[in-house]
């Protein structure tokens, strides 16, 4: 589990490389907003309830990619996915908006990804130091299942997998993520996301 300073310190590292991102992204986001809006006929910010530090709810803020409300399964979102969302969603360009999560103090730029209610708000045991830190933007679980949509659908019980071996391997490399934590790892686990294809 980290200390005060090591919070601190991941606390201070997280606004300082927003503080620097954030002229960047601006334009970027009004433009993909705009066309989410025109993808979807919606209003193209969505914002859903996750689980983050504690196990406390916080709305997650992305770019709306699918039709409709309410999408978890992932037949169903990709059956209600617009051909820009799935552009969207594969760029990873939707979790721009997460950066004023970032900014708010729900979320880090590096974590444990924040999950819908069910998972890990139901963990146990020694699984819930996995939410004694902040759910991150990408982290080291991220990473290794950065294709896991495509994964998933591989399967011919997709839920069925997620529960039983994507999900447990997950928290097992979120637990020792917390367990082994430094700023030095998060620098790198950062640097890979965005430069690892």
């Amino acid at each position: 589990m980290l200390t005060s300073k090591q919070k601190n310190t991941k606390r201070i590292f997280d606004i300082s490389i927003s503080i620097i991102v954030l002229p960047f992204v601006i334009f970027p986001l009004i433009l993909l907003l705009f066309m989410a809006w025109l993808s979807t006929g919606k209003k193209g910010l969505f914002a859903q309830d996750r689980v983050g530090l504690h196990g406390n709810l916080f709305k997650l803020y992305k770019i709306r990619s699918l039709k409709g409300e309410g999408h978890t399964d992932i037949l169903d979102i990709k059956k209600n996915e617009t051909r820009f969302g799935t552009w969207l969603r594969k760029t990873k360009l939707d979790e721009i908006p997460q950066l004023f999560n970032i900014l708010k103090g729900d979320m880090s730029w590096v974590g444990p990804r924040p999950d819908i209610p069910g998972y890990a708000d139901e963990l146990k045991g020694e699984d819930r130091i996995v939410l004694s830190v902040k759910p991150g933007l990408t982290g080291p679980a991220t990473i290794k299942y950065k294709n896991e949509d495509a994964l998933l659908l591989q399967q011919e019980n997709p839920t069925a997998y997620n529960d039983e071996v994507v999900w447990p391997d997950k928290v097992k490399i979120n637990k020792e993520y917390v367990k082994n934590w430094s700023l030095r790892k998060d620098i790198n686990y950062l640097w890979s996301s965005f430069t690892k294809k």
